[in-house]
């Protein structure tokens, strides 16, 4: 899950034997002399190398023949995918200070979501050398949050004089030494999701805007050819090969701006857009949004933004299922030692209707569809404080009623409890939500990208209806609720969406009263 990258950190000395080196084909960091550590037992192998040393760190100006000792290994922590639809995170607390060791699989890192919190484990032993985030700062996922250091080794060498030869650095020993070095440059340069023009930007463009230096206002000027003006791979790809031979291929974005009534027409003085003021009264309280509602709020906005968002309403009759339950919940109660309640009745239903129709099982990646092979079932859970998280049930439809509602209690009450782990809230083809917990007869819920589909379930209420029998009508009290089903008319048609949710109040409605678990 988490993904490390090792560099080798080299030093030169006098000619000796090596410790344990196969092949070097590149080296990434040459180390002064006073910070080198060696395996005591060292084997009979020998490199000799010529390198560059000015700078303690880097090789610059001299040149010097010694034999290389691997010293260390440096491990790049990165920042882990946390579900389909996560880009980023944001770091709570460091739980390691530079210069302390650590234990493989212990916890470095705590980091937040819109989904979770959760810590990130050191993938290996060793002493954390470089924190390259700070506590509430956002980074994005695969970026490099901390450095490790491996030790190898045993005692430092006695001082050995060392050999110089006056020479000029070798061009490739310097450029390989200087990237390090530019890099750290863009990495300085701040991007927002959203420009002043109101054009979004995916976390893939922004990612390459960062490691090429390009600002937001650059950026702005970029001509997207992405739906609605946006910029895509390609568009900021082609900008930057021809910024790097000085051709200018990016024009400003259109926007539809009439100039001041007293300011002459053509002028090129901009000001900044004014941010929007809502009164404040004596008597009104603001609460600024915590991180997680703030990243919430950004996710939503997105999926809307994606999506365009139908929705079919149905009506099933429950009362099977609502007088099954009430036979048999004390006695599976103390049989299973599982309080049963509706929810994984209505994921079972859900996860048949997926089988007779998997196309709404998919995702949407440009202009192809992904048909998934698995049928993973998310389900919406509120937290105590009043945030929102979605943990998933992984081929829910391999799954018996029992298993089912194991698997809901204890994901609900982890989700509540904080304890979920990032593969829990990852990985969903499908999701539900209940919003009949809250007494609400129905719901338009909103995608949960990157799927297609999602489904409102409402409050159970009884109900008087007409009865229809192979004797006649006749007036009865049943048990009903609204079925609301929300999908991207992009890919899932009126037709298929329709179809699917009466589906779905087809296997609740033909639910076996005398069912046995």
């Amino acid at each position: 899950m988490f993904f490390t990258k090792k560099r080798l950190i080299v030093i030169g000395i006098k000619p000796a034997t090596i410790n344990s080196i196969t092949n070097i084909s590149k080296i990434d960091i040459l180390i002064k002399v006073d910070d080198l550590r060696i395996n005591s037992k060292p084997n009979k192998k020998k490199i000799n190398f010529f390198f560059y040393l000015n700078n303690p760190y880097f090789c610059t100006s001299k040149k010097l023949k010694h034999t290389l000792y691997i010293t260390m290994a440096e491990i790049e922590v990165l920042l882990p995918k946390m579900g389909e639809s996560v880009a980023e995170a944001t770091v709570i607390t460091w739980l390691k200070e530079v210069g302390e060791t650590i234990e493989a699989e212990e916890s470095l890192i705590e980091i937040a979501t819109d989904k979770v919190d959760s810590e990130v484990p050191a993938p290996a032993d060793g002493v954390l050398v470089k924190k390259l985030f700070n506590e509430g700062e956002v980074a994005q996922v695969g970026d490099v949050i901390a450095i490790i250091s491996t030790e190898g080794g045993a005692e430092a060498p006695k001082e050995t004089p060392a050999e110089t030869i006056s020479e000029a650095p070798a061009p490739e020993v310097v450029a390989e030494v200087a990237a390090p070095l530019a890099k750290t440059a863009a990495e300085q340069v701040e991007l927002t999701k959203t420009g002043d023009s109101g054009r979004f930007y995916s976390p893939l463009v922004r990612n390459i805007a960062k490691e090429e230096g390009i600002s937001m206002d650059e950026l702005e000027a970029i001509s997207g050819s992405g739906k609605e003006g946006r910029v895509n791979k390609a568009d900021i790809l082609a900008y930057v090969e021809n910024r790097g031979s000085g051709v200018v291929a990016a024009k400003p974005v259109a926007t539809k701006v009439e100039p001041p009534k007293d300011k002459v027409i053509g002028s090129t003085e901009k000001k900044p857009a004014p941010k929007a003021s809502i009164p404040v009264g004596p008597n009104d309280t603001v609460i600024e949004m915590d991180r997680m509602r703030k990243l919430i709020a950004d996710h939503m906005v997105m999926s809307k933004q994606t999506s365009p968002h139908v929705t079919s309403y149905v009506e099933a009759d429950v009362t099977n299922i609502v007088n099954w339950r009430n036979k048999v919940k004390n006695q599976f109660m103390k049989d299973n030692g599982e309080k049963i309640t509706f929810t994984p009745i209505f994921l079972e239903a859900i996860a048949k209707a997926i089988k007779d129709m998997p196309g709404v099982n998919v995702s949407i990646d440009g202009t192809n569809i992904i048909q998934r092979g698995n049928i993973n079932l998310g389900m919406a859970a509120a937290l105590p404080s009043g945030n929102l998280i979605v943990p998933v049930i992984k081929n829910a439809d391999r799954l018996n009623l029992l298993g089912l509602t194991k698997a809901v209690n204890d994901l609900a009450t982890r989700a509540r409890e904080g304890k979920l782990s990032p593969d829990e809230i990852q990985g969903g083809t499908y999701t539900m939500t209940n919003v009949g917990t809250f007494g609400n007869v129905m719901g338009t819920p909103i995608i949960n990208q990157p799927q297609v589909c999602i489904m409102a379930v409402g409050a159970i209420r009884k109900m008087v209806s007409v009865i229809e029998t192979p004797a006649g009508d006749s007036i009865g009290i049943r048990h009903k609720m609204f079925l609301s089903h929300a999908y991207d008319h992009r890919v899932v048609d009126g037709a298929l969406g329709g179809m699917f949710v009466r589906k779905v109040a087809d296997y609740l409605e033909a639910f076996d009263p005398n069912r046995e678990i």
